[in-house]
């Protein structure tokens, strides 16, 4: 969202445009500074990829209500089905990349 990476953009002292957010080093770095902020957020990858794709706030009322556990050991239980999927998605994609690399 481009409210969210004028925000994250901000604090790392980049001045974002709508033509520099699609320059893929702009874009990558605003991308893993947010990322690294929902990790330490959260500090769980789980609930930070969820965070990611849904928005922290929905994040933070799922865990709120019980929907998600704090651990984010339920991610089954992640009510939007985009999110869910990708949350999965990466999770699967990085096993897979950890085994290639490892």
């Amino acid at each position: 969202m481009y409210s969210t990476a004028k925000e994250v953009a901000e604090k790392i002292n980049i001045e974002l445009t709508e033509e520099n957010i699609l320059e893929p080093g702009t874009n990558i770095n605003i991308g893993t500074k947010y990322i690294s902020t929902l990790i330490q957020k959260y500090e769980n990858i789980n609930l930070a990829l969820a965070a990611y794709n849904a928005g922290s706030g929905n994040v933070d009322n799922w865990i709120s209500e019980g929907t998600l556990n704090k651990d984010g050991s339920n991610i089954e239980n992640i009510p939007y089905l985009e999110t869910n999927n990708y949350v999965r998605k990466i999770l699967k994609d990085y096993k897979i990349y950890k085994e290639i690399y490892d």
